[in-house]
């Protein structure tokens, strides 16, 4: 076993594998920005080590900085949860020629997967169904156009890199595609340092249904049920579920046909540690490859709590070289898990983060109630990250269960001093079409306009 871990992250997913580690009785070394001294991260790793200012690009995305900690506290490897440099190859290969075990895919499998566009290519090359788009990188405003009217309008104009929605564009016409092509250019530059995008066919109203994947260093590799993540603004996941209501109510057959798909591009790929395939899916039942997520997901508890296995444990045993001791058949999603994602934002007033001192902290319980999260009453809330303050699990025997447990702990989750998006996720579990289980990526834009116009009637 490994004797000591460092953490290259903040907030809750640092929070998460240092409490992984502790149960692995593995020692833990946290590094944090000049904003983050007093995160919860910090206080509970065994050592803590000063990297640079807020800004990311002066602390979490500075590879020197973050191997220099590594060495002078002599661990034996990396965790790097997920966002900043968890899907960097080259921050992979510097750990590996400095001796530290990256815990994460290896460098072969990142590079096969280095952006959307290979990805794009390695899917169609395993069989998996791709929307139509473009062959590569879009280069010009020109090309572009010329993309845009083989495809067939609506397009969606996609950053190569990274994700949490940035980067990305929808486009209906010439006018609306050329302002958006550049946007989404910008955007990914700012975001990920990579300003590289393609383009391809926009099905409308989809359902965003991913599946978590494990592989080892012998060539195994399984799935573990798919996540719905339709609750979605601005193409960033609100609300997650398993299983998908869409698979469970419409099309069983479905969860074969994907979960063979995943494995079979994972394979291509060479696939080691956790990842996720992401798929859109229309109401007729046929998917499309979206992505993969060469990391740990945020959404990663509902799996967990669904299938009994740890997923960060999962990774760092496969980091050891360790052989997966569970095959497909061990694999079943019992009952249902819905995961809330709590951010410091305002949902009326267009999702306007709110950072800022928390005044009171009061977080649910009870049976079946799981909370991940990295805040605290006094803590404040820095400006300089994404404003994910904690994430709210609930797990019952079914569908309608794990609803009404998670319409409970919201009622009784208390943040104080700062907005959050608690008052809007209890919109959405009031919502018939969502209790229904019928609803896709249009939901949030669809119940916001009935929010906005309950609001407007409260004021006349």
């Amino acid at each position: 076993m490994f004797e000591k871990i460092l953490v290259a992250n903040r907030g809750e997913i640092a929070v998460r594998i240092i409490r992984a580690c502790k149960e692995l009785n593995i020692r833990t070394v946290a590094v944090y920005s000049e904003a983050d001294e007093s995160s919860m991260h910090v206080q509970i790793a065994d050592e803590a080590i000063c990297i640079g200012k807020a800004p990311s690009s002066e602390s979490y995305l500075r590879i020197d900085r973050i191997i220099s900690a590594a060495e002078i506290a002599d661990v034996d490897a990396i965790h790097p949860g997920y966002g900043f440099l968890s899907e960097n190859a080259h921050f992979a290969d510097i750990c590996e020629s400095c001796n530290i075990r990256f815990i994460g895919p290896s460098s072969r499998a990142m590079n096969a997967l280095e952006d959307k566009a290979l990805s794009r290519m390695l899917a169609k090359k395993a069989g998996v169904p791709v929307p139509p788009g473009s062959e590569g990188l879009v280069e010009s405003e020109q090309d572009a156009l010329i993309n845009a009217k083989r495809i067939g309008y609506p397009v969606m104009i996609k950053a190569i890199a990274g994700g949490g929605g940035r980067g990305m564009r929808a486009a209906h016409n010439d006018i609306s595609l050329v302002k958006g092509y550049h946007a989404a250019r910008s955007e990914a530059e700012g975001a990920f340092g990579n300003s590289g995008v393609y383009i391809e066919k926009l099905i409308e109203n989809p359902h965003h249904i991913e599946f978590q994947i494990l592989g080892d260093n012998r060539g195994n590799i399984i799935h573990l049920g798919e996540r719905d993540c339709s609750i979605q603004r601005r193409n960033q996941k609100i609300l997650e579920e398993t299983p998908s209501p869409l698979i469970e109510n419409k099309h069983k057959d479905l969860r074969k046909k994907m979960g063979k798909a995943a494995i079979r591009l994972a394979e291509m790929a060479h696939y080691t540690s956790a990842g996720t395939v992401e798929f859109i899916v229309d109401d007729k039942g046929a998917f499309y490859f979206l992505e993969v997520n060469k990391r740990i997901q945020v959404e990663h508890p509902i799996t967990e709590e669904a299938t009994g296995v740890d997923l960060v444990k999962q990774q760092i045993l496969i980091a050891l070289g360790e052989p997966l001791r569970l095959s497909q058949s061990d694999i079943a999603i019992k009952g249902h898990a819905i995961e809330c994602r709590i951010n410091a934002e305002d949902p009326f007033n267009d999702f306007r983060p709110s950072p800022g001192r928390i005044e009171m902290h009061y977080a649910p319980g009870g049976p079946g109630v799981r909370v991940d999260s990295h805040a605290y009453a006094g803590y404040t809330v820095p400006p300089h990250y994404d404003s994910l303050i904690g994430k709210l699990i609930t797990y019952g025997k079914d569908r309608r269960e794990a609803i009404d447990k998670m319409s409970r702990a919201l009622s009784e989750y208390m943040i104080t001093g700062i907005k959050t998006t608690i008052p809007f996720e209890q919109a959405i579990l009031q919502d018939p079409n969502f209790r229904r289980g019928v609803y896709s990526t249009a939901f949030v834009e669809q119940l916001l306009g009935g929010v906005r116009r309950d609001l407007i009637s409260e004021r006349d």
